[in-house]
């Protein structure tokens, strides 16, 4: 999780790499730096942002989340729910993508996006 312009200064597409290579499926932040931001989904991560950014303060380091129905949310363009399982405490989550974006995070990225012939 990340604070607000989270990306800044990481336009070099290795700041989306590393991730990708160490499995991180999503990055949930306060707001994003736009290159940033379309590097993260070129590499299949999905950007998701607090919804109400006053929710970022009430996840803390070690706690247990989780991200319910995240594929079928992705495909009709719907909100996400975050759930702060050491809290109890459900969150609103979006990721504000276009059709195109919500295509490429559901076959893994960029270039399988392209390698599907769309």
């Amino acid at each position: 999780m990340g604070a607000e312009n989270y990306g800044q200064g990481s336009s070099r597409e290795h700041a989306a790499l590393a991730p990708m290579y160490l499995g991180v499926k999503a990055v949930i932040v306060k707001s994003f730096a736009r290159i940033h931001r379309n590097n993260l989904i070129n590499y299949g991560i999905l950007p998701l942002e607090f919804a109400d950014v006053s929710d970022y303060d009430s996840i803390d380091q070690g706690d247990e989340v989780s991200i319910a129905e995240t594929k079928n949310s992705i495909e009709n363009d719907k909100p996400m729910k975050l759930y702060n399982k050491t809290k109890g405490k459900e969150i609103s989550l979006q990721a504000n993508l276009s059709q195109r974006e919500r295509e490429m995070i559901l076959v893994g990225g960029l270039l399988p996006y392209i390698k599907r012939g769309k």
